[in-house]
């Protein structure tokens, strides 16, 4: 496991596969592990927190579009945080990509974000956009339950993600607490409960799970589809994805929301923004602008991410539950801020 900003971390995996990618993605994607930053005029560089296959489809997009190289280095979100931090005006990227939003607030509250193009930021909703204009919003995921269907009934889920500390759910529960995607899940619960009760409540999960705690979702949602765990929690992307893969008769599982606005029902949302140390700027806020454009939201809405697009005119294709019917807990991106509260409750629990 990488160890970051004094936690273990998970691996950022392809789909399906839990190891650190950093690799050449196709054609033009270059990988760009070392050496100065892009500065010619048809350059740049990525750090990709985000899952691959979603980022190589936006990226051969932009490319065929503009004519300007993108190369790619993948890693875990908070260990690329990390890498630009300790790189500070020397970072070797123009552009972080990231799965959650808490990753770029890290990085703007320390001054590394340069501001987004007003015209990008214009493209997505205020609301799901930096609260400081530092890193444009691109698409979401929202939290779930997965379960087993051969193990639970439906009428036997809990409705709040609190409920899954109860003595019921001991040896039948499977999360992912290293997954930066959980970190949301546990500052909603402080915002409700205070650090005390949350400290508490992460106990409890670690005591039913056991010998459940998985390094990430997908392993999560493997579990529970062939039956080795009984629940857990998950974004409802990886579920999709594993349906796509395997193919429908081979689920054994189905994903339910918790009750409206609950603490377990959060919508997580992914963003880019570009470095203020970016020798390439102009090519890295025409990269912001494209991602945030109808043409990248169709990219999303259409192509295997399953994720949900953000632009107001453009819908998932996919038979997801559309994203203006979730009732999510309301907290936003401001309130879920950099995800440090959350790292220092799992880390009290034992779980980083």
């Amino acid at each position: 496991m990488t160890i970051a900003r004094g936690r273990r971390v998970a691996p950022r995996r392809a789909w399906g596969s839990a190891v650190l990618v950093s690799s050449v993605l196709a054609g033009s994607l270059l990988a760009a592990c070392g050496g100065s930053p892009a500065s010619t005029k048809g350059s740049i560089t990525l750090y990709n927190g985000q899952h691959v296959q979603t980022t190589q489809a936006l990226v051969s997009a932009f490319e065929k579009q503009t004519g300007i190289t993108v190369n790619v280095r993948s890693g875990n979100e908070n260990s690329l945080d990390d890498q630009i931090v300790a790189e500070g005006a020397h970072a070797r990227a123009d552009v972080i990509y990231t799965e959650n939003s808490p990753a770029l607030e890290y990085l703007q509250s320390r001054g590394l974000l340069a501001k987004a193009d007003p015209s990008a930021l214009a493209e997505t909703p205020r609301q799901d956009d930096s609260p400081q204009g530092r890193w444009v919003a691109v698409s979401a995921r929202v939290s779930v339950i997965v379960y087993n269907t051969r193990l639970l009934k439906a009428a036997q889920l809990p409705t709040s993600v609190l409920q899954l500390a109860e003595a019921r759910w001991k040896g039948k529960l499977a999360f992912a607490p290293s997954e930066t995607d959980f970190q949301p899940i546990v500052t909603a619960v402080d915002a409700r409960l205070g650090s005390n009760a949350t400290l508490s409540w992460l106990l409890g999960l670690k005591a039913n799970a056991g010998s459940h705690l998985y390094p990430d979702n997908e392993t999560v949602t493997s579990q529970v589809n062939s039956g080795q765990a009984a629940i857990g929690v998950i974004d409802q992307y990886y579920w999709y994805r594993m349906r796509a893969q395997l193919g429908a008769r081979n689920m054994h599982s189905a994903i339910a929301y918790f009750a409206p606005r609950d603490p377990g029902y959060v919508l997580d949302v992914s963003g880019a923004g570009v470095l203020a140390s970016s020798n390439n700027k102009p090519a890295a806020q025409r990269f912001l602008r494209f991602l945030a454009s109808a043409s990248a939201q169709r990219i999303i809405a259409e192509g295997d991410s399953f994720e949900y697009p953000l632009d107001s005119k453009v819908t998932t294709a996919k038979d997801e539950t559309p994203l203006d019917l979730l009732k999510p807990d309301p907290l936003g991106v401001a309130q879920l801020g950099d995800g440090q509260l959350a790292i220092s409750l799992l880390q009290k629990a034992q779980l980083l």
